[in-house]
């Protein structure tokens, strides 16, 4: 994510947050890690995509709606390639 205004443990603790929120809204069964990663990377993934259509996100909200939205496209992703 370009927004560097929480910190990096805000966005460890939001990231998970954001991670366990896509896990329970996909049904998916992810451990803790996971939902750390998926919520981080999900962000930043989401972020640029919503970058290219010109909606910005910014501190807490913005990382977590972002990191919940890419959440979910990664796990649909992860499905995906599984089946």
């Amino acid at each position: 994510m370009d927004d560097q205004s929480i910190g990096w443990i805000a966005a460890i603790i939001v990231g998970g947050l954001a991670g366990w929120i896509a896990s329970m809204v996909m049904k998916s069964d992810t451990g803790i890690v996971l939902n750390i990663i998926l919520g981080i990377v999900g962000a930043a993934i989401a972020s640029f995509i919503f970058g290219l259509l010109g909606v910005s996100f910014s501190g807490w909200l913005g990382y977590l709606i972002a990191g919940l939205v890419g959440a979910c496209i990664l796990i649909a992703i992860g499905r995906a390639i599984r089946r």
